[in-house]
């Protein structure tokens, strides 16, 4: 490798992860810093120093992803207390119509939801903080779906929302739904454990990242 080579790339690489703050508090969009040459293309997922800036939450417990077929709906998931998390999620394969719901009682925006559009096109992700149900529908198959999470899986306290019960727009006919989606409960019946505090809702940062 000669010393242009190496200039370039020092110039061209990839620096810091910028946050689009949405409509439900505490909820980001988020546009990942990537590098294209010759070779293919380069881009990262993950920064905590980034996230950390924020006052997000970023110590994640696990990583998993899934893959989907043509018009699966996934959806709406989330975990209660104790096991409740803060999620990252960003699609790396394919396309999706992403969707939120926030479960929090006392936020400005509660029971209401916001719709997201990921792809492997986009290089970009979502930031969901606890209390926000979560699900997709898949616009372009296969889709690959790549998940981090602040708490390990627990089955008795991973429970959801029926999707088609809180008034999305899903744009969509005869979706494939798992029979354990089909049976979660609409959201007039849950109980939310999910209190909203202001003071845990990061503040806005300036619109241009500090340099790394």
């Amino acid at each position: 490798m000669n010393s242009l080579e190496i200039k370039d790339r020092s110039i061209a690489s990839p620096h810091t992860i910028r946050f689009i703050e949405c409509r439900l508090p505490g909820c980001y969009l988020l546009e990942f810093p990537n590098f294209c040459d010759q070779r293919g293309l380069f881009v990262k997922t993950f920064q905590t120093s980034a996230f950390e800036r924020r006052g997000l939450e970023c110590d994640f417990k696990e990583t998993f992803y899934t893959e989907s077929g043509e018009n699966v709906l996934r959806g709406m998931h989330f975990q209660v207390p104790p096991a409740d998390h803060a999620k990252l999620v960003y699609c790396i394969s394919g396309a999706i119509y992403d969707m939120a719901l926030d479960l929090r009682v006392g936020s400005p925006t509660y029971g209401q939801h916001e719709a997201y559009d990921l792809s492997a096109q986009v290089n970009g992700a979502v930031y969901l903080p606890r209390g926000i149900a979560h699900g997709f529908f898949v616009r372009s198959a296969p889709s690959v779906v790549v998940y981090h999470v602040t708490s390990e899986h627990s089955p008795a306290h991973d429970t959801g929302i029926r999707w088609d019960s809180f008034g999305a727009s899903w744009q969509l006919s005869a979706p494939v739904v798992s029979l354990r989606d089909e049976g979660l409960i609409p959201f007039e019946q849950f109980k939310s454990p999910f209190c909203f505090d202001s003071e845990q809702v990061p503040k806005p940062m300036p619109a241009k990242d500090p340099a790394p």
